[in-house]
């Protein structure tokens, strides 16, 4: 998502590149590049006006810094404007009361079903809620179905009432149910339609008004562009929903919604989604989207991802390992499996500053681990616990066993025993203990 855009975007920036100041005439066409960046990146026309507009009123009225250059400058400005663009501040869910119940909107095939359970997942095990799913489509084929199948993935149970095609009695009933059963978070899945009609708009503020939810979210697929926003906008004039969910992130999008959205229903968004897997959501941060649209990378997200990971117990295990150079296979796998957990590999390089320029072309994808594991479990627990036996008739059997080359064997036992070596050298100075969280 946004990669044309950030490419253009740096494109125009170049042009204030070697300027003394920032003057009417260089601004003027940096910012023309800029809004035909923005209008290819399908944003609403009325809306990059007004962002170019007020980036060029602040640039002019801001004295540059002696230590900073002009396109540094007009870097700084574009990314405060486009965070602003995208709501400045995270919003989170309303879930203090219970039962939550959290109604989730939007047209079929823009991925509410799947998002219902990724929500389940993400109350349950990042606010400790106790949730549970209802199916509230009782017309799209297999609806019913597909959600009892994510929850079974994400271990929460879900409501369904065999034979009633009354969705609103459904509903009604599924919020006493939740009260019986002692869940605190109640997240009811609804019918979508190829396109909004008027049968559609009355069922769901029926829904609305029969249990009066205290959150709604209208989910919107990042790759249908200004036609998203401009079903927002209809939804939540029958509405007035309180949040806006982008999927399908990982899908070959120019990134409009997302800028445009926030400004057209003056809704903040709330979540984004990609993939099929149920750990696949993030809260929206606007600011550090803006990092990432600029090439800044986003740290923060790649930092906060690790330490979910993160198992300080294991850590200190580690560390007393690495000083004592006894690092060896089983500790790398485990590290391996931990990355792993994080997410797609390629999405997290792209959280480097710097690196989604030098990886966009790189074919990277969930199996990039696959070989080094199998070479590693080919290995005996003598050979994984000391490298070092590793010798010539070994690395061929290994080789052999897990369908792999005695050179790319011999490659990784290289790349281990550099990690090692340049483990060591960081315990000695210190800076393994600061990354594990110690002082």
């Amino acid at each position: 998502m946004f990669e044309n855009l950030s490419e253009r975007l740096e494109k125009s920036f170049k042009i204030l590149k070697g300027q003394g100041r920032i003057t009417e005439i260089n601004i003027a066409e940096t910012l023309k590049e800029v809004r035909r960046a923005l209008l290819d990146a399908d944003v609403n026309f009325k809306i990059a006006k007004q962002f170019t507009d007020t980036v060029k009123v602040k640039a002019l009225g801001q004295e540059v810094l002696k230590s900073v250059n002009p396109s540094q400058m007009i870097v700084k400005i574009v990314h405060d404007e486009l965070a602003d663009l995208m709501g400045g501040d995270k919003s989170d869910i309303n879930i203090k009361i219970n039962p939550s119940v959290i109604l989730i909107a939007g047209l079929q095939g823009s991925g509410k079903t799947t998002f219902c359970g990724k929500l389940a997942g993400w109350v349950k095990s990042k606010r400790s809620k106790s949730p549970m799913l209802v199916a509230g489509d009782v017309y799209r084929p297999a609806a019913i179905e597909q959600l009892k199948i994510i929850g079974t993935q994400v271990e929460v149970p879900v409501y369904t009432e065999d034979g009633n095609l009354n969705p609103v009695q459904i509903v009604r009933n599924s919020v006493r149910e939740a009260k019986i059963k002692g869940h605190d978070v109640v997240i009811i899945d609804t019918a979508g339609r190829l396109a909004v009609d008027e049968e559609m708009m009355n069922e769901i503020s029926s829904i609305k008004e029969a249990v009066n939810p205290h959150e709604i979210l209208f989910v919107v697929d990042a790759m249908t562009g200004q036609d998203a926003v401009n079903t927002a906008k209809e939804f939540n004039e029958r509405l007035d929903f309180d949040g806006v969910v982008l999927t399908k992130l990982d899908g070959d999008t120019r990134g409009g919604a997302a800028l445009s959205i926030r400004t057209v229903v003056n809704k903040p968004i709330k979540f984004v989604s990609s993939g099929e897997k149920m750990d696949a959501i993030d809260i929206f941060y606007p600011v550090r989207m803006a990092d990432r649209i600029l090439g800044m990378g986003d740290i923060v997200s790649l930092v906060e991802k690790a330490q979910e990971q993160f198992d300080a117990e294991e850590a200190r295990k580690l560390q007393k390992k690495i000083a004592k150079d006894q690092f060896d296979f089983n500790d790398f796998i485990s590290q391996i499996q931990q990355i792993k957990k994080m997410g797609n590999v390629k999405d997290l390089m792209a959280m480097i500053p710097g690196a989604g320029k030098a990886i966009k072309d790189l074919d990277i994808d969930d199996n990039a681990f696959k070989g080094i594991e199998a070479i590693i479990r080919s290995m005996t627990p003598e050979e994984r616990t000391n490298p070092a036996v590793l010798n010539g008739s070994r690395r061929k059997r290994i080789a052999s066993g897990s369908g792999t080359s005695v050179q790319e064997v011999n490659k990784l036992v290289k790349q281990f025993d550099e990690t090692r070596r340049m483990m060591k050298m960081m315990t000695k100075s210190g800076n393994a203990a600061r990354l594990l969280g110690r002082k």
